[in-house]
């Protein structure tokens, strides 16, 4: 495993962090405790030592309270405040609680506040400067919204999607990221699991707690057929599974792309295979010509016109 500098922090994080969502039992289906802590044990032996948690992922906090108490010195915690109904600072407190520990190493904000909602960046800001949380930073749902977020000089780090099937919205802001030296978080680069190769285009969905539940079949059946369009990145990962891990990573503006771990076997594969490096050139440029011909580096009409209202409302805020 291989460290990147989570921008201009001291933290020095693993290249693939832990992502906890799915260990929480809520939207991914149900997973046992002991495996949970297995996969944890598993990714620590590896090198990992940078895991992402909230507290509306399921019991995910609580896991990873029992699992850091003897060794949290070994890892780099981030979990974020997700608008619950008592505030930030007592929903850092609750959580402080749950997970057994007394600081968090990145704290995010659990979507990207306007103008209007400032106040949330100062109480951010305010828990930063009382060391409650070392670093903070926002989680974002819609990369449009980076431009304000990136304005706050307090701000260490952002997370976002980023995947071979995602590639668009944070390449266009990649020159602003690196101008501004902030760390990345690459999620979901899985795509929802369908850049693992394990499902076709009759794949069903049927446990209540997996929100690709709510999916129509005409969307799992194009979104198999677009992940299928990169099977020849096999080739030279290994696996679509891999290769998919190894693309954000071939922009060195991303700090580290959090795998979604539930069990020992996912933990090997995630933290022992992944290669540190990211894909070769020839394969970056073959990567880029499926996404031009499939559509996935344009910007559709429909979406240039949100992204101008995005901007006009925040010059009105």
């Amino acid at each position: 495993m291989k460290y990147r500098q989570f921008g201009k922090t001291d933290m020095q994080v693993s290249e693939v962090g832990f992502g906890a969502w799915a260990i929480g039992g809520k939207s991914f289906g149900q997973v046992e405790k002991k495996d949970s802590l297995a996969a944890l044990a598993k990714a620590e032996e590896l090198g990992c030592n940078f895991v992402d948690t909230a507290a509306v992922y399921g019991d995910s906090e609580a896991i990873l309270g029992q699992f850091l108490q003897s060794r949290r010195n070994k890892w780099y915690l981030a979990t974020k405040y997700s608008g619950q109904q008592q505030g930030m600072t007592a929903t850092l407190e609750e959580q402080l609680r749950t997970l057994k520990t007394d600081y968090i190493d990145f704290y995010q904000i659990h979507w990207a506040p306007g103008k209007r909602d400032h106040n949330l960046y100062d109480e951010l800001h305010a828990l930063k400067q009382a060391g409650k949380v070392r670093y903070v930073g926002v989680s974002l749902n819609n990369i449009l919204e980076i431009d304000y977020v990136l304005e706050k000089t307090f701000v260490d780090g952002f997370q976002a999607p980023f995947s071979l099937l995602d590639p668009y919205p944070l390449l266009r802001r990649i020159d602003k990221v690196k101008k501004h030296n902030v760390g990345v978080i690459v999620r979901s680069c899985l795509h929802y699991g369908f850049l693992t190769g394990k499902y076709n285009e009759t794949s069903t969905f049927t446990d209540s707690n997996d929100q690709r539940a709510q999916w129509p079949q005409q969307k799992i059946r194009k979104t198999v057929a677009m992940a299928e369009q990169f099977r020849f990145l096999e080739q030279h990962a290994g696996s679509i599974t891999l290769a998919a891990a190894q693309y954000p990573l071939s922009y060195p503006e991303v700090t580290t792309v959090i795998m979604s771990t539930k069990n020992e076997t996912q933990a090997i594969t995630n933290f022992g295979e992944v290669p540190s490096a990211g894909l070769s050139t020839s394969d970056l440029e073959e990567v880029i010509k499926v996404q031009k011909r499939l559509g996935l580096t344009a910007i559709p009409f429909k979406k240039r016109m949100r992204e101008m209202l995005s901007e006009i409302r925040q010059k009105l805020l």
